[in-house]
């Protein structure tokens, strides 16, 4: 058997990395902001959230933003896309807990219009990715009244990974809390969102390499991801990672996986391509899960309402591998 360890000592060029997306479950600063709707997460508010749980939630998401891949890449992800992030201040604080200070993350982040003040963001080992441009789009959506529903932008990231030009699109999608029925046409819209800017980027680049990444709120066959996001173009290996067993969150004892990473095609070519797509998969480790009760081998939250747990998010990160020739 080879000794790919020897291998890839051998031939230096020769690397696996890990691209993930984690939903970071409401990471929130202590501080009031009076322009959004976050005074839930204040020492006053409603959840009595407290400088104290907050440098426990830093320090425990860090540590599982460390470990993704490792396994397979001997690293931390070189891409991570990230949802429900207050601002870009609590990204920097989580960079810099020890789990990560040494690792070399940068940030790209941009504050969209969400009502309660979460946004998207994307860390990266400057290592490993080198941002070009960035850019944040909006969603628009209406209203049953026809007022402007405010939610969360695309952050598209443009960058050169392992050398190779990459788009990258993070997304978090509209929820499903006025009902799955209900809210399906505001994840339709942001899916055809997606849809233009995928256009745009071929249009002015016919090969190319786009990851589209995020808490689509939705699974790989509902219909925003199945018929109108996933084209001939765009490849979801993250579909045959939901079972009855599994997924990256669970809801009314049901799992779901609403956390995605979706490719263009041209990653699984065989033949004469630097950054190859290897495989995919859930981290879900025992960890990160509630160990006993009814909710046992859920992922252990931060809160369940107003109760504080103590965990680390209601959703378990997914990533891919890529093999680097």
């Amino acid at each position: 058997m080879k000794d790919n360890s020897a291998f890839a000592k051998a031939n230096p060029a020769s690397k696996k990395i890990s691209v993930a997306f984690y939903n970071l479950e409401n990471l929130f600063d202590t501080q009031d902001d009076p322009e959004t709707l976050d005074d839930d997460f204040t020492a006053e508010g409603y959840k009595n959230w407290n400088s104290k749980r907050y440098t426990k939630k830093l320090n425990k998401l860090s540590r599982v933003i460390s470990e993704i891949g490792h396994e397979e890449t001997n690293s931390s992800p070189s891409i991570i896309g990230v949802a429900e992030v207050e601002n870009k201040a609590v990204l920097q604080k989580l960079i810099e807990t020890e789990n990560l200070e040494d690792l070399g993350y940068d940030i790209v982040h941009y504050d969209s219009p969400d009502e309660r003040g979460i946004d998207v963001g994307l860390l990266y080992l400057k290592e490993d990715f080198e941002v070009i441009d960035s850019e944040t789009v909006s969603v628009y959506l209406e209203s049953e009244y026809g007022e402007r529903d405010y939610t969360r932008d695309i952050l598209h990231v443009t960058g050169n990974l392992m050398g190779v030009r990459t788009h990258i699109l993070v997304n978090h999608w509209p929820s499903r809390r006025s009902g799955v029925e209900e809210s399906q046409p505001k994840r339709i819209t942001a899916a055809q969102k997606n849809r233009m800017i995928i256009e745009r980027i071929e249009a002015e680049e016919p090969e190319a390499r786009i990851i589209v990444m995020g808490d689509f709120n939705d699974g790989p066959h509902n219909e925003s991801i199945k018929n109108h996001l996933v084209q001939k173009d765009l490849y979801n290996p993250m579909v045959f990672l939901n079972t009855r067993y599994e997924g990256s969150l669970n809801h009314d004892f049901e799992w779901y996986l609403f956390d995605q990473i979706i490719l263009s095609t041209n990653f699984m070519r065989m033949h004469e391509n630097t950054l190859r797509y290897d495989k995919s998969d859930i981290y879900n480790k025992h960890h990160l899960t509630e160990f006993k009760g009814r909710f046992k081998g859920n992922p252990f939250r931060t809160y369940a309402g107003r109760r504080y747990l103590g965990g680390y998010s209601d959703h378990f990160p997914v990533y891919c591998i890529f093999k680097h020739l």
